[in-house]
């Protein structure tokens, strides 16, 4: 086991590899012209599994990130356009939700070409795919059947609170060969999450939308959602959805302050009363997708800032990422396979090896025990915030304090209502790592199995990763990196280290001419990762939200790890013996990974 970091130990040197290639030509038409322009491709090397390649598998048009990354069982790959300049040619002047078709997500071929760097206005101001093409499903507030304005949730009279939206996560739940519900999370406060029906003759055709279909869910009986963001599929095919950036209940219920954007407040007109600050940032469940939809809270998962809750194979080990300035990595056991009503949730502890090289430091992993709740506990203890009203005379604002976080730390709380209410300020009190600069996707193989990997994305790494205090204490920047961590015989993780690093220290680069963007971001490496997806062969999808002019969709092939790790001391089973991290042919040459 690596030797643990402290500021008294020699430091690790930097180190930077290069991939070459060869270019190709490949023809592109212009849309907008009907012109038929040149750009360049150039082949990433993936004849050799063993070494990892980074190839950039598409660019999203200009002001926009890349959301809704997701490929389905059937390998139908979804990819959202979000927030893009308003002044982008249609119909990428707006968010929209959609598709690359023409390839098969599920077996994306070795020899992926490596798309151009955009370089011309029109390349800038459009979606640019390396194979298939991006097709549009839907579009941010466009007007529904019934008059409503799409992934835009109404006020209490019934008008639209926005006239834009913002699409995040898609999850696809299939009801026949090449036919099913697409679910997309909407980004804002209140959020909202929309279905679709889709369909197509063949797997390669484009996708015909049921206009019929259109809808967006009812989330008024749990009193709405709140800046749905990322979130994934469950293995039971309900769509989890993640409600990012929990407003703060301080600020929120004092009646001298506010929430960023004075949320509360738009939150009054939605409902058409004052409420309840500890009813956001949950995970919300979507049961009987291809029925009535009705989407669930899960409140026993905690309330964070939420990116992404990540079913493991085994239906009652989640993983979940906070995307916050100081977050923590969550994992919730549930009682029972397939139920995410009860369980006991968990914090990760950190311990950093001697080294502070990014591309370098890993960190052991103590899982911190929070508590245990069922779902009806907490939403016992959430109603005794209900009901407030700071125009009222005499007002008392009735939130959990810190004084009441330390006395549960400590021991002397009557019930768990911290670790499920106020569950980063918890899992810090009693030791677990509150460090993390936004943790972004998570995600590993549908079917992995003891042994596997599961990847998690980080934004970026500065701040409280690159202090001198802590237990994260890394060389900063602002480039972000994917973490790998390794399942253990009962779904755990014991030990986190970096596979892909951007920046100037970028552990993996793509290939073609070095050089900067407009935004003085390099061109050829991996800058603020937000989505991710891992395929069945270990490869990982990782797009951007971040500094790039125009972010990227990555496909990262990590090739053979040199696995640092130790299996966890309790697990006696020998699933994990010979696994590295690829997962492709059995012919291929193996290793012990260890």
């Amino acid at each position: 086991m690596p030797e643990t970091y402290s500021r008294r130990k020699t430091l690790g040197l930097l180190g930077l590899t290069a991939l070459s290639t060869t270019g190709i030509a490949v023809a592109e038409k212009n849309d907008d012209s009907n012109e038929t322009t040149e750009e360049t491709k150039t082949d990433g090397d993936h004849s050799n599994p063993n070494e990892p390649s980074l190839t950039r598998f598409a660019t999203v048009p200009l002001g926009a990130e890349v959301t809704g990354l997701r490929v389905a069982p059937g390998g139908e790959l979804f990819l959202n356009v979000q927030h893009p300049n308003e002044d982008n040619p249609a119909p990428y002047d707006a968010s929209v939700v959609g598709a690359v078709v023409g390839i098969d997500g599920a077996e994306v071929p070795m020899d992926v070409p490596n798309l151009s760097v955009p370089t011309t206005d029109a390349e800038k101001r459009t979606t640019r795919t390396a194979v298939g093409e991006h097709q549009v499903l839907a579009t941010g507030a466009q007007k529904l059947g019934n008059g409503d304005l799409l992934g835009v949730p109404n006020d209490a009279d019934g008008n639209p609170i926005s006239d834009e939206a913002k699409s995040d996560m898609n999850a696809f739940v299939p009801t026949g060969e090449n036919e099913g519900y697409l679910f997309t999370n909407w980004e804002a406060q209140p959020g909202m999450i929309s279905r679709l029906f889709i369909s197509r003759e063949d797997d390669a055709a484009e996708w015909s939308v049921d206009s019929d279909s259109i809808e967006n869910l009812d989330v008024r009986q749990m009193e709405g959602t709140w800046n749905n963001c990322n979130g994934s599929l469950s293995p039971w095919n309900t769509p989890l959805s993640s409600e990012e950036y929990e407003p703060d209940a301080k600020a929120w219920f004092e009646s001298d302050e506010k929430t960023y954007g004075n949320a509360e407040k738009t939150f009054e007109e939605y409902l058409g009363y004052f409420g309840n600050a500890y009813r956001y940032g949950y995970i919300v469940e979507v049961e009987d997708p291809a029925g009535d939809a009705t989407p669930t809270k899960r409140f026993a998962l905690g309330r964070a800032s939420h990116e992404v809750g990540e079913v493991m194979a085994d239906e009652r080990t989640v993983y979940l990422t906070d995307d916050y300035g100081g977050g923590v990595l969550y994992k919730f056991v549930a009682n029972e396979a397939g139920d995410l009503s009860a369980g006991t949730l968990f914090a990760a502890k950190l311990e950093q090896d001697a080294t502070d090289d990014v591309t370098e430091a890993g960190f052991d992993v103590e899982w911190v025990e929070l508590a245990h709740a069922t779902e009806d506990e907490i939403e016992s203890w959430i109603s005794e915030y209900d009901g407030q009203d700071p125009a009222a005379d005499g007002y008392e604002a009735n939130y959990i304090t810190d004084h009441e976080i330390r006395a549960w730390a400590n021991g002397n709380a009557e019930d768990d209502r911290v670790a499920f209410l106020e569950t980063r300020k918890a899992a810090a009190a009693v030791g677990a790592t509150n460090e993390w600069q936004k943790l972004e996707g998570v995600s590993a193989p549908s079917d992995a199995t003891p042994g596997d990997f599961i990847n998690i994305a980080c934004s970026n790494v500065r701040d409280t990763m690159s202090d001198v205090d802590g237990d994260m204490m890394l060389q900063g920047d602002g480039y972000g990196a994917v973490y790998t961590a390794r399942l253990t015989g009962n779904y755990d993780i014991r030990r986190i280290e970096p596979s892909l690093v951007g920046g100037p220290e970028a552990n993996v680069v793509a290939p073609g001419a070095d050089g900067t963007d407009a935004n003085g971001m390099l061109v050829n490496t991996l800058a603020n990762p937000d989505n991710i997806f891992t395929l069945e062969d270990g490869r990982v999808l990782v797009g951007e939200d971040g500094d790039h002019e125009n972010n990227v969709l990555w496909l990262f092939s990590p090739g053979k790890r040199d696995w640092n790790g130790r299996d966890d001391e309790n697990d006696d089973t020998d699933e994990n013996e010979g696994k590295d991290g690829w997962r492709g042919d059995e012919d291929d040459e193996k290793d012990d990974g260890c």
